[in-house]
């Protein structure tokens, strides 16, 4: 089992050596309004052989650190 947590999102960029930027959107109700809305962030992750492209759907996994601002690795490409 892995650990930590696991997340699934759209790759913004790959110009970057050995690392993604990853938009993870995460849909969720208001507590008081009862309104659905989406809250959206990104993460860079780490991709040691450089395979993610623009466009694609991936998972990643948090991790150690591999940077001041590079927390994930890329787990899998699903599309």
């Amino acid at each position: 089992m892995a650990r930590g947590k696991i997340l699934e999102g759209l790759v913004t960029s790959d110009k970057m050596n050995k690392t993604i930027s990853v938009l993870v959107k995460v849909k969720f109700s208001h507590q008081l309004y009862k309104r659905s809305s989406v809250k959206r962030k990104k993460y860079k992750a780490h991709d040691e052989n450089n395979t993610a492209k623009i466009g694609n759907r991936v998972k990643i996994i948090e991790a150690r650190p591999f940077s001041k601002e590079k927390n994930f690795r890329l787990l899998e490409i699903l599309k």
